[in-house]
């Protein structure tokens, strides 16, 4: 349950930005166009990207040499120290919403909806390599309580903002709960570089 646990708060802390997927599915959510679909896209592609980069790091269990692993976490712990300075420096006065009710067909937003997700260096960052990379030294039933953990709050968090989007929205703009959110991130994502680092100096 801890690893159910631990990949569901990893997750949330990782999807939990306002990017351009996000304010896709809020947008749609706040039109109320096709907003089943677009949170199913995103949570379902998530589901796929957190998993193939659990199956990645496992299946080449045997490529990780101690030198290897050791680039892997230096490389790791990078990433996490960026995403914690990224978090720090981040202002979300910027946000922009298109409210406007011009409805696009079907077949088009499901376009787009891949198009925000598959199409988006960042969605492989976080999923792929982050959780794949910091997963890869898990027993295999660890592995995928994980990805479940993580999976799940994929599939909360987007039909969440979907569906709760002309709260969210509002919430969303207002700059002094995105710091309250942005400082337990950083927070929870120090400690998460820490465990990475006393692995390095292990």
């Amino acid at each position: 349950m801890s690893f159910l646990l631990l990949g569901f708060f990893t997750g949330l802390s990782l999807i939990f930005a306002i990017g351009a997927q996000n304010i896709f599915v809020i947008e749609q959510g706040l039109k109320k166009q096709f907003v089943f679909i677009v949170c199913l896209i995103c949570a379902i592609s998530d589901f796929l990207l957190i998993f193939l980069g659990i199956f990645l790091f496992h299946y080449f269990d045997s490529f990780f040499t101690p030198s290897i692993e050791l680039i892997f976490n230096i490389l790791l712990l990078l990433f996490l120290l960026n995403f914690i300075w990224g978090k720090i420096k981040k202002n979300k006065k910027d946000v922009k919403i298109d409210e406007s009710n011009i409805r696009i067909s079907f077949f088009k937003t499901i376009y787009r909806t891949l198009g925000f997700t598959y199409l988006n260096p960042h969605v492989y960052s976080d999923t792929v390599f982050f959780l794949g990379n910091f997963s890869k030294n898990f027993l295999v039933s660890q592995k995928y309580l994980f990805g479940i953990g993580a999976s799940i709050s994929s599939f909360i968090f987007f039909f969440a903002l979907g569906y709760l989007s002309k709260y969210l929205s509002n919430f969303l703009m207002n700059e002094k709960i995105w710091k309250i959110i942005n400082f337990i991130i950083i927070i929870f994502m120090s400690f998460l570089a820490f465990y990475v680092l006393t692995n390095i100096l292990k």
